[in-house]
């Protein structure tokens, strides 16, 4: 899409934005529920248009991309009301005669920028919030996962008019084009990379920016955990969608009195999942392209391969493979792996997984293991991430209860529920001063008011 088309684009939301339309509520309601009913009655082409990108398993495609939504449109509509009002706050005795309001107002126009790896859910779940929001939005889906993209584009040009919610499809050169524009909010899913971008491109115009990225998510597992349970909720998180997750475990970190033991059940629970052969399993999707498929295959070659290894270009697959033997200056373990692929590592006690851990850049997740979950605080107090489960995975992120989103490298902003309202909302506080009296005590000329000043201070502190 061209710069000039694109200029277009964002004048006419901006213009729609400026109508007043979007702030009534009922407007962001009918919004919701025409959105709720359009990926309904899209389901069949939506896991059709999945699996051509990235050959995801029904049940995988369902789960990630379409049934999570359903409950966020379902929360937002229920409570968009109660999440909307003015809010009264206290004010201070200094203010006297006055009254403080915070009102919550949209920020206008939004860019929303949406990955392949999750390619529908994580270009709708944030047009949720800017909706419930009250914004106007520019969707930029991913030119990688195209059978996704063209129908996201078909689905919102079907639903929506054009001057509330776009979509601009294209490669670099759209995205370029697109960050040139000016935007009031901007929300970006992707690699840490790009992230870099969108964020140097939004600070030239000063806009807000969300940025959801990714990192080395690191997995602990104490030797008092319940292994058989630890090995099947860490292999259902890394291996769902091939391992192309942001959330997945990136590399697992076990203590060295069950090393061995854990390890011969997680190999165990691999068969058990995707049968001596994942390639011939229709539960095991694909890697999107060639491009990632060579960058998986050359972290292959250090360390020393426990199981797994095996590949196909042809079918873009990689069979899940554990590895030991990594040293923290293999590529594997300095770069975020995105695949199906799993270093492991001993250890001997927690002080030497925070040591480890926190040379590396701060994760999306942290996931921990245990037969004490009171244990969890200690270390999360000493580890820090964006989010974080104990004795299971990826879960975390199902809730629209719970605010997801990065720290430091792994992304900054939240959203989900609640919190995806509050981030695509500018909360505007307004004072309301009383006409009845006005004090002279603040107007020049001061002469010896600080004296009184002082002691009015000390009064109220």
């Amino acid at each position: 899409m061209e710069q000039a088309t694109i200029s277009k684009a964002v004048s006419r939301l901006r213009r729609f934005y400026d109508t007043g339309a979007t702030r009534d509520i009922g407007f962001r309601i009918a919004a919701l529920k025409r959105l709720a009913a359009a990926v309904r009655s899209a389901e069949s082409e939506i896991l059709r248009a999945l699996r051509e990108d990235l050959r995801k398993p029904e049940f995988e495609a369902y789960a990630s991309e379409i049934g999570i939504l359903y409950p966020e449109i379902r929360h937002a509509v229920r409570n968009l009301g109660r999440w909307s009002r003015d809010e009264r706050v206290p004010t201070p005795i200094m203010h006297f005669f006055s009254r403080s309001v915070i009102y919550r107002e949209p920020y206008g126009t939004a860019l929303i920028m949406s990955p392949w790896n999750y390619p529908f859910q994580l270009t709708i779940a944030p047009l949720i919030a800017a909706i419930a929001a009250g914004n106007c939005a520019l969707i930029k889906p991913s030119e990688l996962s195209p059978a996704t993209s063209q129908l996201i584009e078909r689905l919102i040009t079907d639903t929506f008019d054009a001057s509330y919610i776009t979509v601009a499809q294209g490669g670099i050169e759209t995205a370029t084009a697109v960050l040139e524009e000016k935007f009031d909010i901007i929300f970006y899913t992707g690699s840490t990379a790009i992230g870099r971008v969108v964020m140097t491109a939004a600070a030239k115009r000063l806009t807000p920016a969300v940025l959801e990225l990714g990192g080395k998510s690191p997995t602990i597992v104490e030797a008092d955990a319940r292994l058989d349970y630890a090995a099947r909720r860490i292999a259902w998180g890394k291996f769902f969608n091939a391992g192309q997750t942001c959330l997945a475990p990136d590399y697992l970190l076990v203590q060295r009195s069950v090393r061995d033991k854990f390890i011969n059940i997680f190999i165990e629970t691999i068969r058990n999942f995707y049968g001596d052969d994942p390639r011939l399993s229709p539960d095991f999707a694909r890697i999107i392209n060639d491009r990632h498929f060579a960058r998986l295959e050359s972290l292959m070659g250090e360390g020393v391969m426990i199981h797994g290894g095996n590949l196909c270009r042809e079918e873009r697959y990689i069979e899940p493979t554990l590895f030991g033997g990594v040293k923290m200056s293999h590529r594997i373990m300095q770069e975020e792996i995105f695949g199906p692929l799993l270093p492991v590592i001993e250890y001997e006690s927690l002080d030497e997984v925070v040591a480890l851990v926190n040379t590396m850049p701060r994760p999306l997740a942290l996931y921990y293991f245990t037969g004490q979950p009171g244990r969890a605080k200690a270390l999360f107090s000493r580890v820090p991430s964006g989010g974080a489960c104990v004795n299971d995975t990826v879960s975390h992120v199902g809730s629209h209860h719970l605010p997801f989103g990065g720290i430091g490298e792994s992304g900054m902003g939240v959203y989900h529920g609640r919190h995806g309202f509050d981030t695509f909302t500018h909360r505007r506080s307004v004072l309301f001063r009383s006409n009845r009296i006005d004090m002279p005590l603040r107007y020049p000329p001061y002469g010896k008011k600080v004296s009184l000043l002082k002691t009015l201070f000390r009064i109220i502190g």
